[in-house]
């Protein structure tokens, strides 16, 4: 009986969320030792969004490595304190696989979008975190009822707005990887929750994931050939 509580209180703890902060600064740290975390050469090594290499070295890895990467402290501290705070309710509603598969597929959704519209260097975890935050949204769909919920969705909506409206006011800002991760996070939220508003959840599930992947490999296609034709 003590083993089987033990196992219970493990399985609440928010071990993902604890386990992204924790590799976010280990590689902050790696970025810091190969040279700076605003230096370009140091970003480069560390995995962040260059459109150059994904193309030319076949280095795809870097459409998801960007997420455990930041410019700055001022970037590394925002960041991490969001997803302490709202990635322990998210994993608590989710789960921790299910919040695993969100954060690493928004960050994802995020800089595909990142690779197709902006040619930059990029890095950064706010594309995940604009997925945990459109996820509430979804959530306060799938289940109207619960009140605290609504509150929720209201209160990271208007962020999503106010984010969105001051990050295309002002430069150095990856608009199109926060609106990726929205993408990305609203899709799937529902591919992943454990209830579907039709009578056949694995259709609603399939769909989301199908809806994900051609948008994925249209912005990848997109990416690709805009870079081709610059250079060209």
């Amino acid at each position: 009986m003590q083993r089987h509580y033990s196992s219970r209180q493990f399985s609440q703890k928010p071990i993902v969320t604890y386990g992204i902060i924790a590799i976010t600064l280990v590689t902050f740290g790696l970025q810091v030792f190969f040279g700076g975390s605003e230096n370009i050469e140091s970003l480069i090594i560390m995995g962040a969004k260059f459109n150059e290499l994904i193309i030319y070295n076949n280095e795809w890895w870097r459409l998801i490595t960007p997420i455990f990467l930041h410019i700055g402290v001022p970037h590394l501290l925002f960041n991490m304190l969001v997803v302490y705070f709202l990635g322990q309710q998210i994993e608590f509603i989710f789960g921790h696989v299910r919040f695993a598969l969100l954060y690493l597929f928004s960050g994802l959704m995020g800089n595909a979008f990142s690779f197709a519209f902006n040619t930059s260097l990029s890095a950064g975890a706010s594309t995940a975190i604009f997925g945990l935050f459109v996820s509430t949204i979804v959530l306060s769909k799938l289940f109207p009822h619960v009140r605290e919920l609504g509150m929720l969705a209201r209160q990271y909506g208007m962020l999503i707005f106010l984010n969105i409206v001051f990050s295309f006011m002002s430069g150095g800002v990856d608009n199109m990887g926060h609106i990726g991760g929205l993408v990305g996070g609203y899709l799937i939220s529902y591919a992943i929750s454990v209830k579907h508003t039709d009578h056949n959840p694995l259709h609603n599930r399939f769909t989301n994931i199908g809806i994900y992947c051609i948008i994925l490999g249209i912005l990848i296609f997109i990416g690709y050939n805009q870079l081709l034709y610059i250079n060209f």
